[in-house]
């Protein structure tokens, strides 16, 4: 039952508090982290294509 509870408390809260999170890592890293997640995505999406190619 944790095990369900747990990760579905964490996704909330990273829901709830994502602009404060984004704003921390832009002024710390000046990268916006919309970005580093578009590209993240992309990367994970282009390796499932290529593995399910070969």
């Amino acid at each position: 039952m944790l095990k369900f509870i747990i990760p579905a408390v964490i996704f909330f809260l990273i829901v709830l508090f994502w602009e404060k999170i984004n704003e921390k890592i832009y002024q710390k890293f000046k990268v916006k982290i919309n970005l580093v997640i578009l590209i993240a995505a992309l990367l994970f999406v282009l390796a499932v294509l290529i593995l399910l190619y070969f």
